[in-house]
């Protein structure tokens, strides 16, 4: 954690190097989703390494039931509001639902989110069918996140929000297509909503950091949604969602001190504990 932006600032900014760095020197990475400059600043002091701006806000700014509305528009919006706010993080963007459907069109968004946006990193889902794009992208400059697992620009495919990789060929596959996508030059790997085992498996397979949302806690790093942690949506939660603003006599807690308290959680691994992973039925 850090007192003042200044004393961020005398931090040299993270890097995908320092990423990778991090990974060889087995320190967690610790990763929130932010949506403007007041809670970036707040999430960078509290030592956030990553800082994605993803296409939830259609959900938690936006108000809609999924991701799939979301514009490259709405993230460049998003991206440039976090990147006034952010002083050591490494700032990440997803590339929307059919905003990277063909090469063009993906570096046309992805230099969009970097020039106009200032992302530092921009993220696509699927599987190894996106390593033709990840390989044009990253082959002309672009850190690119791949994201596999529960992909939730699939919703409608996928025909819900569920575990996914819990039969061996699917998991099989997964493992398939996070070597594809990183052969083909990504810089980090996102896996969402896997039973624990197979994240470690991706972890150990995977020559780039890897980072979990439900992915249990043998990965390089965990990312949760940052109204989830704040506990901010009604309903109910996720089984790796943790409500950070209560301390552990139960008293309340403020939303900078609930980020330091993620972080510090992520980085000593008590965070995700064996009742917030998914493991194989």
């Amino acid at each position: 954690m850090y007192s003042s932006v200044q004393d961020l600032r005398a931090n040299a900014p993270v890097t995908v190097s320092t990423l990778r760095e991090m990974r060889e020197k087995g320190e967690k990475i610790a990763c929130l989703t932010a949506y403007d400059a007041s809670f970036a600043l707040a999430e960078d002091l509290a030592g956030t390494d990553v800082i994605l701006v993803g296409d939830s806000l259609g959900m938690v700014i936006q108000g809609e039931k999924t991701t799939v509305g979301v514009s490259t528009d709405d993230i460049i919006y998003h991206t440039r509001a976090v990147a006034q706010g952010v002083h050591r993080a490494f700032i990440m963007a997803d590339m929307p639902f059919m905003s990277y459907a063909t090469l063009d069109l993906a570096i046309t968004n992805a230099t969009r989110l970097m020039q106009e946006g200032h992302a530092n990193m921009i993220k696509l889902e699927g599987g190894e069918q996106q390593a033709e794009i990840v390989e044009y992208l990253s082959t002309r400059g672009i850190p690119v996140c791949a994201h596999v697992g529960l992909c939730p620009q699939l919703i409608h495919k996928l025909g819900g929000f569920k575990v996914q990789g819990r039969e061996a060929a699917a998991a099989q596959q997964m493992l398939r297509d996070a070597k594809a996508l990183t052969d083909a030059g990504a810089d980090l790997l996102l896996v969402e909503c896997v039973p624990a085992a197979l994240g470690r498996e991706l972890s150990e397979q995977s020559p780039v950091p890897v980072i979990g949302i439900g992915a249990g806690s043998a990965v390089d790093g965990q990312i949760l949604v940052m109204h989830d942690l704040l506990n901010v949506m009604p309903g109910q939660k996720p089984r790796f969602v943790r409500d950070f603003t209560v301390d552990a006599d139960g008293a309340a807690v403020s939303v900078q001190a609930a980020f330091a308290a993620y972080v510090a959680a992520v980085k000593a691994g008590s965070y995700p504990s064996a009742a917030e992973q998914f493991f194989a039925e």
